[in-house]
């Protein structure tokens, strides 16, 4: 009996590798021509639970188990194979050795026509005694013991190479095997892809199941059309872009968590049909399209094929993607400058308060011999802005280079906040805001502005955003607590904040008291987010209530009526004209009146004079 057509099929679909191989074997009718034709087919379409494994039919292996022994000698440690002439004439070209328990290969005398080996389903732990065998095409060692690849360099011709479901450890010796189609090592126990570059004309690569946690080093692999990763532990790929002729790639089942570990595929122009099921990344909402849209290329996802309208849709999110991209780099680059600008506005003003400090220095020692230069800055004076700079994309560095930095303030509204840096911000309030942006703002915040400047704006503030109930000052030279005075003049205020930095005036014990005395007519309900309760009103009127009564006794009435308003002024006359009037003549309402306008009057003298006002005066 002649076997006629053998083909290799899968045989372990359990093991889900696959390589886009098939061998035909063809053999004459007629036994004493002993031709043979051996085919490698080239067609790349492959099958996801094929294996790559030469498994002859079961009738072929088991007739040729009948017609070969192995003779135990007493001259060597290895079984020597003795075969009938039936048998060599019949396959004088394949040898089958499957399942036959060898723990070693057997020597191989006379044999030197073999092109194809199997050894599949044994317990070999080395590669030997086949470096005669020059002729060998195929050599199969699926299912063995073998832990290092080995005695194979006397093999130049040989085109296939299944080394599967072994112990391997690391890829080595195949430097003489230039001629590999086909290197199978799925199963073993290899770390890293090695020692491979030279294998230019090497076309299905099978690493799956093995213990590989990134793909690299796959330079040189020019011939290259099917590489499957299954079940490893990879978690990043690279290289795959250098393959010009890769089709398939398989990579279901590792660590792979987002698409920038494996953006290199985005430039593979090759590739065809990729599988990502059974990772992180393909539990995303965005898995698809994302992979759509960076793959334009792709037939297959997942060994499904890729329908025109999926497409449709990877290429609507893409540009949703992109407009999201381009709105976030905007806002990165305006966050960016915000932070350049408000850094250099405390630049200066670290400057004019290193100054200020200095010339008051030098004042009070006309007599030193070493006065510092009012220039020099102490760094460990300089203002410390909260905003932490992070690192920055390249192509956020490229546009802020055309970013001016010697911004000296700085006018943000954000949300129901205005934000003022720097003393020039101040110009901002004669601005034409409109009516929604100005009643909006119920926030407005000052930084890196001297105090006594703020205070010549105040009346505007107060016309152009009606609804501002909330100060915050930081680095504004609060000083002393008669600088509150001047907050009176408001419409209204709920909340004050007063930072630390920049504002020694809140080193003073009692300065939420006085704030509380003298804006008593705002009824605040915070100051530097406490809560205001009436045992803090109380406080306040005892400890600075007796202060506005004395300072405003002590002025004579033309000095007081100068600094009331005009109500209060028509109020203060008509009690002054009603001193004269018997008693009980004025109603209970009336006695009200004179009480609450006497407080206000006695806070009312309370005021403050900025610096630049009283020298004009003087002068």
């Amino acid at each position: 009996m002649i076997p006629g057509k053998y083909r290799s099929v899968s045989g372990r679909a359990a093991n889900n590798v696959n390589c886009g191989l098939h061998l035909v074997i063809q053999t004459s009718s007629l036994p004493e021509k002993n031709k043979v034709e051996f085919k490698l087919n080239k067609d790349t379409s492959s099958f996801p639970g094929r294996l790559l494994q030469h498994d002859l039919e079961r009738n072929y292996s088991s007739r040729q188990g009948d017609h070969i022994n192995l003779v135990s000698s007493s001259l060597s440690s290895f079984p020597i194979l003795q075969r009938s002439s039936e048998e060599k004439i019949l396959y004088s070209d394949r040898l089958s050795l499957e399942r036959q328990k060898l723990t070693v290969c057997p020597i191989i005398n006379g044999e030197d026509h073999l092109r194809l080996l199997n050894f599949q389903h044994n317990f070999i732990t080395r590669i030997q005694n086949i470096s005669n065998l020059q002729k060998l095409i195929s050599l199969d060692l699926y299912d063995n013991q073998i832990e290092e690849i080995s005695g194979l360099s006397t093999l130049r011709c040989l085109r296939v190479l299944l080394l599967g479901k072994n112990r391997i450890k690391k890829i080595s010796n195949l430097e003489n095997l230039k001629s590999l189609d086909v290197l199978d090592l799925h199963g073993n126990q290899i770390t890293k892809i090695e020692n491979i570059n030279h294998l230019c004309e090497l076309r299905v690569l099978n690493l799956a199941r093995n213990f590989l946690s990134h793909v690299d080093n796959l330079n040189g692999l020019d011939s290259l059309t099917e590489l499957n990763l299954r079940h490893n532990q990879i978690t990043f790929v690279r290289d795959v872009d250098n393959l010009p002729c890769l089709q398939h790639l398989f990579l279901s089942f590792n660590n792979i968590s987002s698409f920038d570990s494996v953006s290199c595929l985005a430039d593979s122009s090759s590739l065809s049909d990729i599988t990502f099921d059974g990772n992180p990344i393909a539990q995303e909402s965005w898995y698809k399209h994302t992979v759509l849209q960076n793959m334009m290329q792709l037939r297959q996802l997942d060994m499904k094929r890729i329908t025109e309208e999926e497409r449709r849709m990877a290429s609507v999110l893409a540009k949703k993607e992109e407009e999201k991209k381009r709105e976030s780099h905007k806002q990165s680059l305006l966050k960016e400058k915000k932070r350049l600008t408000i850094n250099n506005v405390a630049r200066q003003w670290d400057l004019q308060q290193q100054r200020v400090a200095n010339i008051a220095t030098n004042e009070d020692r006309k007599d030193s011999d070493s006065p510092q230069d009012p220039c020099q800055i102490d760094g460990s004076t300089l203002s410390a802005f909260p905003e932490e700079t992070g690192p920055l994309d390249s192509g956020l560095n490229n546009a802020l280079q055309g970013l001016s930095v010697i911004d000296t303030y700085l006018v943000e509204v954000d949300g129901d906040t205005l934000s003022l840096y720097g003393s020039g911000a101040l110009e901002s309030l004669d601005r034409n805001w409109s009516v929604q942006t100005a009643g909006m703002i119920t926030t407005v915040s000052f930084t890196f502005i001297e105090f006594d400047e703020i205070v010549q704006v105040l009346p505007k503030l107060k016309i152009k955003f009606p609804n501002s109930l909330h100060l915050k000052f930081k680095e504004t030279n609060l000083v002393m607590l008669q600088q509150f005075n001047a907050l009176a003049q408001l419409r209204r205020i709920d909340q004050l904040t007063i930072d630390p930095q920049g504002n020694p005036v809140v080193n003073f014990t009692l300065w939420k008291y006085y704030v509380l005395f003298r804006l008593s007519h705002f009824s605040m309900q915070k100051i530097n987010g406490t809560e205001v309760t009436q045992n803090d009103m109380i406080m306040a009127e005892r400890l600075f209530g007796i202060l506005a009564h004395v300072a405003s006794s002590e002025l004579p009435q033309y000095r007081l009526i100068s600094i009331l308003g005009d109500a209060r002024k028509k109020q203060f006359r008509y009690l002054l004209e009603s001193k004269g009037k018997k008693p009980g003549i004025i109603n209970e309402e009336n006695n009200d009146s004179k009480r609450l306008v006497g407080e206000n009057t006695n806070r009312a003298t309370l005021n403050y004079t900025t610096r630049d006002f009283y020298n004009e005066k003087l002068e």
